[in-house]
């Protein structure tokens, strides 16, 4: 190798590592270098390059949009590199390492839950770190290999692969229907005599809309109601003691409704659908980790729909 490429290898790495560690601080750390040369080594590689790879400000680093650009073309070469060398020394076959991900709230007590030991058990030198975020953020910069989310993801360099759709659907505890009495349809939960539990959009920051599908038939109701969570582990409690009605995803409500904690309080209006996705940001190489999850991730689902389909 000559001395410029092997510099140029060199910075990469580097590069690389600050956008794991996320400062430079912390990637001198990693890289067993004081915080001037991993600076240095990143203000050369951005001069070879001619591009600036970070915005710096005096407590963080973040990627430039030349700069995500340029980790998503290099980042695959590096981890087949890595993977090159292990299948070198025989260690090809075994999925291994951190695999960190950023997980929508619903999804682990729902769906992961009840599955993850078998697949920790078939990767033992796997370690997982599950991350309950209610937004995306940065995928990249916050060090996550993938994402699992619901509802339709926007525009971006990311890859997004739906796994499943589940519907939505507006539910009470027992308790609450003697004490309130049930809606015949979903206009009546506009009279105060009803009270409706309202669930924060992390991405607007109000409450979602109530709407209601059936078939081609849409309608919205302004519920307006008295008690807003961000939680969906505090909705489903507010529901269950009987505070109030709340529109849920079936793939979390299922469960209760066929145990009698939860009614369907108008099962004929079930036509909405949300997605949930996995995010990734590779397109051209995905490391073996991450591919052994999202053969585990497309398995799981799809047992997951056969169960409500049947």
């Amino acid at each position: 190798m000559k001395p410029s490429s092997e510099k140029l290898s060199n910075g990469i790495s580097i590069f690389a590592a600050v956008v794991d560690a996320g400062t430079f601080a912390a990637a001198s750390d990693l890289m067993e270098m004081s915080p001037p040369g991993v600076s240095r080594a990143i203000a050369r590689l951005e001069a070879k390059l001619k591009i600036r790879l970070f915005n710096r400000t005096t407590r963080s680093v973040s990627l430039t949009e030349e700069g995500r650009r340029f980790y998503e073309q290099v980042m695959p070469h590096l981890a087949g590199l890595e993977e090159a060398a292990a299948a070198a020394s025989g260690g090809a076959a075994r999925v291994r390492g951190k695999l960190r991900i950023n997980l929508d709230p619903v999804l682990y007590r729902n769906i992961l839950g009840r599955r993850l030991d078998r697949f920790m058990d078939a990767h033992p030198d796997l370690e997982l770190e599950l991350i309950a975020r209610d937004n995306l953020g940065d995928l990249v910069m916050d060090g996550f290999d993938l994402a699992l989310r619901f509802g339709d993801p926007k525009a971006s360099t990311l890859v997004a692969r739906k796994l499943l759709e589940t519907a939505v659907v507006t539910v009470a505890a027992p308790a609450y229907v003697r004490r309130f009495g049930r809606p015949e349809k979903p206009e009546d939960l506009v009279s105060r005599m009803h009270r409706c539990l309202e669930f924060r959009d992390p991405a607007t920051g109000k409450p979602f809309r109530w709407e209601f599908h059936r078939k081609r038939k849409h309608i919205a109701v302004d519920t307006r109601g008295r008690l807003t969570v961000n939680d969906p582990s505090a909705l489903l409690g507010a529901c269950l003691a009987g505070s109030g009605v709340a529109q849920m995803l079936l793939i979390a409500a299922a469960p209760l409704i066929a145990e009698g904690r939860l009614i369907n309080l108008f099962p004929e209006w079930t036509d909405e659908r949300f997605p949930l996705y996995v995010v990734y940001p590779s397109r051209h190489y995905v490391p073996t980790k991450t591919r052994a999850f999202l053969d585990f991730l497309v398995e799981m689902t799809n047992h997951e729909q056969k169960n409500a389909a049947s």
